[in-house]
C-alpha cells in the first residue's frame, strides 16, 4: 500500500532502513536535547544545531517524552534517523492511528521514508541504475561532468555528464537490464577504470539526498536490488 501510495519501491525503503539503523536494531542513545544544545554551544554549525533544537522542542509537544527522544550524536533520531525539522516536515502517519511514530511503528517508518523520497523527487518509472557493459578502451574522463554541484561536490564531480541511455549506447556503453532509451543517465565506475560500471538514473541523486555519499547510495541500491531476487 505505501509502495502504491507514494511510488518508491518497497525494496528501496527496506534497504534505507536497514541501513540507517539494522531494523531499529540500532538507533542512538543519546539524549537528543542535550546533543543538540551542546553542538549548538560548541559554535562551529551553531546555526543549523540551534534550529534542530527548537524543531525537537515541537516533535517532544506532540507527546514524545525525553526518554523516547534518544538518538545519534548529531541530533538523528528513530528508525529512519530524520533530524527533528526533517521529522516535522515529512514525517508521516502510515496506520491511520493519527501519529508518525517514526521511534517504534514500522508502517510509521516506512510511509516516512517513502515521503522523504517523493518529496525529493523520486520517479516511480524508473530504476536507480542498472549495470553496464563497456566498451575496450573507453575514456570516462572525456564525460566528466563540467557541473561544479552546491553540495557534495566531490561526491558529484565522480559522475559523468548526463546523457540519454541511447547516447551512452551509441558510444558503447551497454545497460545490462531494461532502460528507456530517453532515460537521462550518468556514468559511474566507484572503483575506476576497469571495473564495473553503472548507468545511474535521477533516483540514484534521490538517495543521495539521503545520505550524500557514494558508498552509501551505491549500497542502499545494490542492498535493494538483492532484496528482490
Amino acid at each position: 500500500m505505501i509502495e502504491r501510495e507514494y511510488g518508491v519501491p518497497g525494496e528501496i525503503l527496506t534497504a534505507i532502513w536497514g541501513h540507517e539503523t539494522a531494523y531499529g536494531a540500532v538507533k542512538g542513545g543519546f539524549d537528543l536535547a542535550q546533543a543538540l544544545a551542546t553542538l549548538a554551544w560548541e559554535g562551529r554549525r551553531r546555526e543549523l544545531f540551534a534550529d534542530e533544537f527548537v524543531a525537537l522542542m515541537k516533535v517532544a509537544d506532540k507527546g514524545y517524552p525525553r526518554s523516547q527522544l534518544k538518538g545519534s550524536w548529531a541530533g538523528a533520531f528513530g528508525n529512519p534517523q530524520f533530524l527533528p525539522s526533517v521529522y516535522l516536515r515529512l514525517a508521516t502517519d502510515g496506520n491511520g492511528d493519527g501519529r508518525a511514530d517514526i521511534m517504534n511503528n514500522r508502517a510509521d517508518t516506512l510511509a516516512s521514508v517513502a515521503n522523504y523520497f517523493r518529496d525529493a523527487g523520486w520517479r516511480s518509472d524508473q530504476p536507480w541504475g542498472v549495470r553496464a557493459y563497456v566498451p575496450s578502451g573507453f575514456d570516462a574522463e572525456r564525460y566528466r561532468t563540467k557541473i561544479n554541484a552546491p553540495v557534495c561536490a566531490r561526491v558529484h564531480e565522480r559522475h559523468s555528464q548526463y546523457k540519454t541511455v541511447e547516447e551512452w549506447r551509441e558510444l558503447g556503453v551497454q545497460p545490462q537490464r531494461p532502460l528507456a532509451a530517453g532515460t537521462q543517465a550518468t556514468f559511474f565506475q566507484p572503483d575506476g577504470p576497469g571495473t564495473p560500471a553503472w548507468l545511474l538514473t535521477s533516483n540514484y541523486r534521490v538517495i543521495l539526498e539521503y545520505n550524500c555519499s557514494n558508498y552509501y547510495a551505491m549500497s542502499v541500491g545494490l542492498l535493494a536490488d538483492e532484496i528482490t531476487r
